[in-house]
């Protein structure tokens, strides 16, 4: 699709204005997608990362929200639907980490992270699911992890939420294949947000030794398979995993 294709198209995308979030709204907003980017914390930077897109053209909205609350995914979407009177893509891209080892985590680490990375996931595609299906069309994707595929020590709860979505994925796939509605999933490597960065010099060279190409991955390289799969022409492709990892888990 070219990317008058994309034009007027509407996007929700959670976790929407840091990290892998921000460049994937950005990179549709810059083809002419009205984005919705939502958020649960950091409303002042939200409103620049809005700012900055509307002085390049872009049509963007924040929406602040918690995706563990179904309450607070419900609203978002109104008002998505509010103010652009449809959504065409929804990409689940929100997380969070709470890293200790199995022995030193608690009940409240486990569960907050999976709150947030699956059924956060969840709650938002259900607040959306009944939309897209009325118009028949929508696009779904899913950002998981490498992690979810490897596990990790000092991951389990992070791992096991996103290796959750691989089956959110497929299972969703499966119920709205005749439906127009695409689900599908993207698993990043260690890519250079501002999260990974923050890791220690020698922690992180680590990382990039074990990585094949020697290297990070960078944000804009996630958004560009997201972006792939929302197009009108990836219509065949459900219920995929796309790995985005340098190599390092194939």
């Amino acid at each position: 699709m070219t990317e008058q294709g994309f034009k007027d198209r509407v996007a929700l995308v959670t976790g929407g204005t840091r990290g892998i979030g921000a460049a994937i709204a950005e990179m549709l907003a810059l083809a002419g997608v009205k984005v919705a980017a939502g958020y649960s914390k950091g409303t002042e930077s939200a409103a620049k990362f809005k700012e900055k897109l509307e002085k390049e053209g872009a049509t963007v909205s924040v929406h602040q929200g918690r995706v563990d609350s179904p309450g607070d995914c419900e609203r978002v979407v109104h008002e998505v639907l509010e103010e652009f009177g449809r959504v065409d893509y929804l990409v689940n891209n929100a997380g969070i980490t709470l890293d200790k080892t199995v022995r030193r985590m608690s009940y409240e680490d486990w569960q907050a992270v999976v709150n947030v990375n699956l059924s956060g996931a969840f709650n938002m595609t259900k607040a959306v699911l009944e939309h897209m299906i009325e118009r028949g069309s929508g696009r779904i994707v899913n950002i998981s992890s490498v992690i979810g595929e490897t596990g990790n020590v000092g991951q389990a709860n992070y791992a096991a939420s996103k290796a959750g979505l691989f089956g959110l994925t497929k299972s969703l796939a499966l119920e709205m294949a005749q439906r127009g509605i695409t689900v599908n999933c993207v698993a990043p490597g260690f890519i250079a947000t501002e999260m990974v960065q923050a890791v220690p010099k020698e922690a992180l060279d680590k990382v990039i030794a074990r990585i094949p190409q020697r290297r990070l991955g960078q944000p804009e390289e996630v958004a560009r398979v997201v972006k792939f799969l929302l197009d009108d022409d990836s219509s065949y492709i459900t219920g995929a995993v796309y790995d985005i990892n340098g190599g390092l888990d194939m």
